[in-house]
């Protein structure tokens, strides 16, 4: 379960590159939208590497050996919105860049950049799913280690 949390904090912290990386080309809404997701995903291929990273040296440098508790409903929840959002704003990106007439003025490679965070958003909502599952799936687990069974007489 550790990958699926440092994958959601890599995707989650990719946000900041945002005001960071791109000014927009053109005066609009459009535009800026258009930009924060090209800085979106730039900020993902930066934060997420480097994210796995830390959570793989987090988990196997550990002595003990402790089984860490899985991801909350906080993180699955926020992750899944999240991802929610990313998919929202793409897929309005990818009518404006589509539309008649074309938001800019070759939009080939901004719409593969569009297509590739509606991808990216479906990706991060499945990531929440999983989580909040996991957490689901330890809840149950965890009741039912606490239940005591009926003696046999």
């Amino acid at each position: 379960m550790w990958f699926f949390r440092f994958l959601a904090i890599g995707l989650l912290s990719g946000i900041l590159m945002v005001p960071l990386l791109h000014s927009p080309r053109g005066d609009g809404f459009e535009h800026l939208r258009l930009d924060a997701i090209m800085s979106l995903e730039i900020g993902w291929f930066l934060m997420v590497p480097l994210a796995l990273v830390v959570g793989a040296g987090k988990a196997f440098s550990s002595s003990e050996r402790s089984r860490p508790a899985p991801p909350g409903f906080v993180l699955g929840g926020i992750t899944f919105a999240f991802g929610a959002l990313v998919l929202h704003q793409a897929m309005a990106a990818s009518r404006w860049l589509n539309g008649s007439p074309s938001g800019v003025g070759d939009p080939d490679g901004e719409y593969v950049m569009a297509a590739f965070a509606e991808l990216s958003g479906a990706a991060i909502m499945i990531v929440g799913m999983v989580i909040l599952i996991g957490r689901v799936v330890a809840i149950i687990d965890s009741r039912e280690a606490n239940i005591p069974t009926p003696t046999s007489r």
